[in-house]
């Protein structure tokens, strides 16, 4: 009996050490990752820390570095000494897995993300820098209040698109400014990315881009059309379109251009003058009588189903008009 006892002894202890052994082990991996990752060179001067991905907090330290990448991917992203969300860096971008993924049904992996301060607003989104999609996660450092015509339908869900439809890519950058060191709300966003071979920069403002191209349109407009010559007439069903001088003076038309903006078609007129008060009508004279000039006759110029706008140039490549259907 003594002798079993012993022996007993003898085996737990062996196990002791054994478990002993494996748990130093693991220890001494883990920490070799650990310190792996803090020497980092682009990690000097922040503290490595942990946030789980679904914190909606909206809170952030200063110079920080935090992965927020979901699962075993590793994207990081930096504070500044403000707590703002400064950069957000990833050797390569692994697309969402929905297959393998705890993936939620509305695409994502949390039910919301983080409420950091300005997403309150009623234009402001709760907006990824790197995005579900990509594999990024929902909590405050990766998220940024960002205009919601931007995050939805501008620049950013572009950008998204092309490294979806790529597959992912490599050595992706994100840089975000502020207008002041007292704000969550960013200015302006650079990303720079490997897609296929090719660097990308994308560069945009944190505004709503529908209003800027409005804008940008309209002071074009304003600044060139002097001339008098509009557009005041499209058809695209009986495909013509009409142009009329509403100036005073006789206009001389040499080699200005009418372009269907859907198809990217150009009639460029010919030596040609309007008077003043005159209009001249250029289509198909397959559906059409009293055709000035002829654009692609049985051809099809302008698109039914879609919107297809009509735009006037000058011979300088300057926009006088644009037609909106």
């Amino acid at each position: 009996m003594k002798k079993n006892r012993a022996v007993f002894k003898n085996v737990v202890l062996k196990r002791s050490v054994v478990l002993i052994l494996i748990s130093l082990t693991l220890l001494l991996l883990t920490a070799c990752d650990l310190s792996a990752l803090g020497n980092k060179p682009e990690f000097d001067g922040y503290t490595l820390i942990t946030v789980d991905g679904g914190d909606l907090s909206g809170e952030r330290e200063p110079n920080v570095v935090v992965d927020i990448g979901f699962g075993d991917r590793e994207y990081y992203a930096f504070t500044n000494e403000y707590g703002q969300l400064v950069k957000v860096t990833a050797e390569k971008i692994i697309l969402q897995d929905d297959d393998n993924e705890p993936v939620l049904s509305t695409g994502r992996y949390y039910s919301d993300e983080a409420k950091v301060p300005g997403v309150e607003s009623s234009t402001l989104d709760e907006g990824h820098v790197i995005a579900d999609s990509l594999g990024g996660v929902s909590n405050a450092y990766n998220i940024t209040p960002q205009d919601s015509t931007l995050n939805r339908d501008g620049d950013q869900a572009y950008m998204e698109k092309v490294i979806r439809d790529a597959g992912g890519c490599t050595d992706f950058t994100a840089v975000i400014t502020y207008p002041t060191t007292t704000t969550q709300i960013p200015s302006h966003y650079s990303y720079t990315y490997t897609l296929k071979g090719q660097v990308i920069n994308d560069e945009f403002d944190n505004v709503n881009p529908d209003e800027v191209n409005s804008e940008l349109n309209n002071n074009s407009n304003s600044e060139v059309n002097d001339s008098g010559i509009i557009i005041s007439e499209l058809d695209k069903k009986a495909e013509y379109i009409v142009i009329k001088n509403t100036s005073a003076d006789t206009a001389d038309m040499t080699g200005w251009k009418i372009v269907s903006v859907l198809g990217n078609q150009t009639f460029t007129f010919p030596d040609f003058r309007l008077v003043s008060g005159g209009t001249v009508k250029i289509g198909d004279s397959a559906n059409n009588s009293g055709i000035d000039f002829h654009w692609l006759d049985g051809g099809g110029t302008w698109n039914n189903s879609k919107s297809d706008p009509a735009e006037l140039y000058n011979a300088n490549e300057q926009l006088v008009d644009r037609y909106e259907n």
